[in-house]
């Protein structure tokens, strides 16, 4: 259900922004919109609609709601979807300036695969040591050691 009203607010914060760029009147908003959608970048911001409005829109159904690995497949596609929010943001936002000379495509190069490589290495190295500092802990095993509880033998 979380994940059914998130991909609703999504909606609603690109139909507003749709809306803002038409209603304000602002030619470099109007364009940067026009760009998203018409521009060489299109199958990404196409992808990223699909991913993050169209498919959670099938948890309507509640057989879908309801099977862990319908929800596991759509928890994946928002994950891609929100990737590719992240790659709209920065290079489809950046790569037409205002200066016609410096329009140009995004390669990424050995630097941009190796700080995208790491930062998934940075986070699993904070999850194991979290797991290494804060160790899990039964709580029914602590219950045993306080002096008031009355635990039955078996």
């Amino acid at each position: 259900m979380i994940m059914l009203a998130t991909g609703l607010i999504v909606a609603y914060g690109y139909i507003l922004e749709f809306f803002m760029a038409w209603y304000g009147g602002n030619p470099y908003d109007k364009f940067l919109v026009w760009n998203r959608i018409h521009g060489p970048y299109r199958w990404c911001y196409a992808g990223l609609i699909v991913a993050n409005i169209v498919i959670p829109q099938v948890l309507w159904i509640k057989k879908v709601r309801t099977n862990t690995s319908w929800l596991f497949l759509i928890s994946l596609d928002v994950l891609i979807g929100m990737w590719l929010e992240r790659f709209v943001i920065v290079v489809i936002s950046l790569h037409r300036d205002f200066l016609t000379s410096s329009w140009g495509m995004y390669y990424p190069t050995q630097w941009d695969w190796y700080t995208y490589v790491g930062s998934i290495g940075f986070f699993f190295a904070c999850m194991l040591l979290f797991l290494r500092i804060l160790p899990m802990i039964s709580i029914f095993e602590m219950r045993t050691l306080l002096p008031e509880a009355e635990v039955k033998a078996e």
